[in-house]
């Protein structure tokens, strides 16, 4: 009797999660975040199989998304990792969550996609570990990564190095200061510093941006990339954050800082397996 009870439960968690699936992944004509935010956007059909080049990076409509339009799309992935986390029956851990995993849809409002990597936390349960690390290096929490210890704050970290990638219009797992070697987090929280993350700003973008909204924006994503999971917002407090104009606290240094290395510089990644769809990489995560 107790075996056909859990083969139940397992049955409607299933269930729950391809109804979430539906509900968040599926548009009519999508287009990738990630190949958006660099100027050269694909067109991806409802199946998710075919893609069509849409224009080259140095046609006019580079600029397909101006400031509002990327600032919408933040409060749109934002309000979804909020339901998975907190709203959605089942608390969800996306674990994989990339621009490349964002789909616009005809109305460039943002829908979170792949949840193949997920975890369902039931109960009361807010954290977990695993021994097989799942995901996509620059976007992993450094305690995921490291440990295997995933919860809503690993979430929280992947949403705000998106953020950053959505501002910069670059991806983080590039190198910015030839003499550091820090990414896209490094380079930030270094221009942070030195008061100069007005220059952070992408090019196409800030004839239409509103400068203090995108500072805003920018401090919460320090925020939810700082090293300890417990110093990191809840999305409901990110999205209280974005949308008011509340004192924000100071962000701490971010979790690490990555240095590009052959995979068997690395004996900690060489101890787990990692995969993801795409964009894999093997860095040596350095605490700083």
């Amino acid at each position: 009797m107790w075996n056909v009870m859990n083969f139940l439960c397992l049955l409607i968690m299933v269930a729950c999660v391809l109804v979430l699936y539906i509900r968040v992944s599926i548009a009519v004509d999508s287009i990738s975040v990630s190949q958006s935010i660099n100027g050269s956007k694909t067109l991806v059909s409802q199946s998710g199989m075919f893609e069509l080049g849409f224009f080259s990076p140095d046609d006019v409509k580079a600029k397909f998304l101006e400031w509002p339009q990327r600032f919408n799309i933040i409060c749109g992935i934002s309000r979804g990792l909020m339901y998975l986390h907190q709203d959605s029956r089942l608390r969800i851990i996306h674990r994989d969550l990339k621009a490349s995993n964002v789909l616009l849809d005809e109305n460039l409002s943002p829908k979170i996609s792949d949840f193949g990597m997920a975890r369902i936390f039931g109960g009361n349960q807010i954290q977990g570990n695993t021994n097989r690390v799942v995901g996509t290096y620059g976007y992993m929490a450094p305690e995921y990564a490291v440990d295997g210890l995933f919860s809503v704050k690993s979430d929280v970290f992947s949403f705000g190095i998106l953020v950053l990638e959505v501002i910069c219009g670059r991806r983080n797992r590039g190198l910015y200061h030839a003499d550091d070697n820090l990414n896209l987090v490094g380079h930030v929280w270094a221009m942070w510093k030195e008061g100069k993350a007005l220059e952070l700003i992408d090019s196409k973008i800030k004839e239409s941006c509103i400068e203090l909204e995108v500072l805003r924006c920018l401090h919460v994503s320090l925020l939810c990339v700082q090293q300890y999971p417990e110093d990191r917002p809840t999305m409901a407090s990110v999205i209280l954050m974005l949308g008011s104009e509340m004192e924000l606290v100071e962000p701490k240094e971010p979790g690490f800082v990555s240095k590009n290395v052959s995979a068997e510089g690395d004996s900690r990644s060489n101890q787990k397996e990692t995969s993801s769809t795409n964009e894999v990489t093997i860095s040596l995560l350095e605490a700083r």
